[in-house]
């Protein structure tokens, strides 16, 4: 039967390719055409599993979470269904992988800003007007981000080896006190603010983000 390996890098974790051992490397897999595929995770919160191709939307890795985001099943409607009546604000909605999987901190601050919308918005007002600019936000952000490698912090590398690049293109990540690209100078907008929200940090521009 058919078997699937299902891996969760979790905070640390990444995987390598061709690569010789590297401390930390739980794992090494050899495909049929002779690559060699390395699991590397210092930190131990990520997961790895072996199971039948039938059963893994059963798994604990994959049930109960939301749509890919760069999925067509991941549209406006569905994300306006899915926030609908929730309390919560936008930043920390949009990290609940029963909504949406796979988005991190980076990217929801930089998907926000891209749709001009304020992370501390309650989820259950964003609508579909709100949602038809944050659904193609998100996947261009995601799709800007595969394109560059990754964010590379601390120790994240591509599996080549290489460093990712899209820190270097935040556009409010990291940014606090910086200039907004969307604002004409410092005498309308104080800049890039940061704050906490649920113990992650939050980057937004007051002024362009509503």
């Amino acid at each position: 039967r058919a078997l699937s390996v299902l891996i969760h890098l979790g905070m640390s974790g990444r995987m390598t390719i061709d690569s010789a051992p590297l401390p930390h490397q739980h794992l090494t897999l050899e495909t049929d055409d002779g690559a060699v595929i390395g699991f590397v995770d210092p930190r131990r919160f990520g997961a790895l599993d072996l199971v039948a191709t039938e059963a893994e939307d059963a798994h604990r890795l994959i049930a109960g979470l939301g749509p890919e985001p760069l999925d067509d099943a991941f549209s406006p409607a569905t994300l306006a269904d899915a926030l609908a009546g929730k309390k919560t604000p936008i930043k920390a909605a949009l990290l609940d992988q029963s909504i949406v999987a796979g988005l991190g901190n980076i990217y929801v601050s930089e998907a926000l800003f891209r749709a001009g919308i304020l992370p501390y918005r309650l989820a259950g007002t964003i609508g579909r007007g709100r949602a038809g600019r944050l659904v193609p936000a998100i996947k261009a952000t995601l799709t800007d981000a595969i394109a560059a490698g990754g964010s590379s912090l601390r120790d994240y590398v591509q599996p080549s080896g290489e460093l990712g690049y899209f820190q270097h293109a935040w556009k409010v990540y990291d940014r606090a006190g910086q200039p907004c690209e969307r604002c004409p100078g410092p005498a309308a907008c104080a800049g890039i603010s940061r704050t906490v929200q649920s113990g992650r940090a939050t980057y937004f521009c007051a002024r362009t983000q509503k």
